[in-house]
Formats: C-alpha cells, structure tokens, sequence
C-alpha cells in the first residue's frame, strides 16, 4: 500500500437531510457537502449519522451519482458500502469504484450476530472479488457498540495478506482507545481512523490518518486544524477544545442534535426532518443545546443558507 492510495485527515459521516414527505434532499446534502470540503473535511457519506440504515439502495446510489454529478470531487468520499445483504455490499460498492470514490467504508453485515471470523472474511472476500477492481480501497468500520459485531485483530491481519492494497485502513469507532492502539501497532501503515475526535491526537501521534466524526458534521474547521497541526506546541490545547464541544454535543442524542445545529445556525427548520423511527429533539433538549452552544461562543462560519421551503 502506498501512501498516494490512502485516504487521510478528517471525514464527516454526512447527515443526510430529508424533505417534508422524507425523500431524501440532495440539493441541500450538495451544499453541506461543499461547505464540508471548504473546511477541508471529507465525506462519508453513508455513514452511521447520515441515517445510512435507513435509506434503500437505490437512494444512496442516487445520491452519490448526484454528488459527483454536481462537480464534488470523488476522491473526497468514502461512502459506506456495508449491508446486511451481500449483493447490496457488491452493488454500492462497485458503483463507488465507477465513480472514483477515495474509498468505501464497510460495515460487516451485522444482523447476525456470534459469526466467526471466517464467515466475515468470505464476505469481505466476495465483495472484493465480485466487485474486480484493482482502485478498489476497503476501509472496514469497526463499532461494535452498534453492530455487535466486531472487526478483529485477526480478521484484519487475514484480509491485508489476501488483499493487501486493496484492504487500505479501518475506521474504529469501538470508543477503546487500547483497541486502536492495538490496530496501529499491529499493522504499521494500515489507515487506522479514529472514530471521533476525543482520540485524534493520540491517534496521530501513534501513526494514524485521522478521524472520521461525528460532530464533524458541525465543528468541522477546528477538528480540521487540530489534524494539521497535531504536530505543534499548540496541540494539547487545541485537542482539548475540540473535545470539549464534542463532549457538550454528545450529552444529547447524536443525529438529532447534529440536525438541530445545522438547522439553527443555516436558519433552515428543514434540516431537523429524520426519518423514523429517529425523531427530532424535544423543544426543552433543543434549548438546553443551542443555548450550551452559544455559552460557548460556538460558530458554524460560511455555513450555507438555504431558503425554507425551497427544496421542499
């Protein structure tokens, strides 16, 4: 694997916002989209945030056709990929191959739960080889706390020795940074991203990529900066203050909170729309977060404005 073929710095699991009869908006995902790449931050589409489970196949094929068509650079992406359904895996996949996607973060399939390695190495192994595409970079996502289904030691060290290149990284959303540590030592130049931010430094300075977060959907330029200049005296400080919005946000439900930003600071009610069964804050959450915010002098800047209504 070469450094050219790996993705690295801060990615954003896009939320993915809805019109009123919650079909899926791709104008205003375009323009969230490009005010993330203005803040130097990735897109991972798809991600566990961007309420991936609960678009179809063809939604998401739809949307990231529509991305690229819209002139956002595909190697700036990395779509999830990873289904309960292997076809669906193959499908999404390969399509992000097409476009040119930088990678594909895949979920194991994770209805099922106490499968063995050997069973998620065949479907690794199946979607690698039905998909037949040497550009092909695999980034396995690991977040047991939601799967229930791990991505171990073992599992990773089988699947860089039949594909190595082609298996490119990991994103480990475990939340145990003795597990991420574990991935960095085992496997020197493997793209290890930590799940969120609270570890980017750490993870940095143990030869990670960087991270793909969450509230990078909202604080996106600060974390940014923080993995620029992991390197500086001013590090520490800067860690500690990502992490402190990161830990104010996350007192609240995650997705609904992440719309309800979006939606204050745009001045777009639209943004909040989920599709069930998630559901928007109550107003006394709402309050409590926007008002910790503005304590916190918390700033979204150049985020774009969308009229309401508009792409309803």
């Amino acid at each position: 694997m070469t450094e050219t073929t790996q993705m690295r710095g801060v990615l954003s699991p896009v939320i993915t916002p809805f019109k009123a009869d919650l079909t899926p908006d791709a104008n205003r995902l375009i323009a969230q989209c490009r005010w993330l790449l203005s803040q130097n931050v990735g897109l991972a589409v798809f991600g566990t945030n961007s309420e991936a489970n609960s678009l179809s196949v063809d939604e998401k094929l739809m949307l990231l056709d529509m991305l690229v068509e819209a002139g956002l650079d595909p190697k700036r992406m990395m779509p999830g990929t990873g289904a309960c359904a292997l076809s669906d895996s193959v499908r999404l996949t390969k399509r992000a191959v097409e476009l040119g996607c930088g990678g594909a973060l895949m979920l194991p399939p994770f209805y099922y739960k106490g499968v063995s390695d050997e069973g998620l190495f065949r479907n690794f192994a199946e979607v690698i080889e039905r998909v037949g595409d040497d550009r092909l970079r695999i980034y396995l996502y690991h977040i047991p706390p939601v799967s229930q289904v791990p991505i171990t030691l073992g599992l990773i060290d089988r699947l860089l020795k039949a594909y190595p290149g082609i298996v490119a990284g990991v994103k480990d959303s475990s939340g145990d940074w003795n597990n991420t540590k574990a991935m960095l030592d085992a496997f020197p130049g493997f793209g290890v991203f930590a799940g969120q931010e609270l570890m980017l430094l750490d993870n940095m300075r143990n030869g990670g990529v960087g991270c793909i977060s969450a509230t990078a959907n909202v604080n996106p330029g600060p974390i940014h900066q923080l993995y620029a200049n992991w390197e500086s005296s001013e590090a520490d400080r800067m860690q500690a203050d990502v992490a402190a919005t990161r830990k104010f946000i996350q007192q609240f439900p995650m997705i609904p909170s992440l719309k309800q930003i979006v939606a204050h600071y745009s001045g777009d009610a639209g943004w909040a729309r989920l599709r069930p069964p998630l559901v928007e804050l109550t107003a006394e959450l709402s309050t409590k977060l926007l008002d910790g915010l503005a304590e916190r002098n918390f700033a979204m800047p150049g985020l774009p404005k969308v009229q309401k209504g508009a792409a309803d």
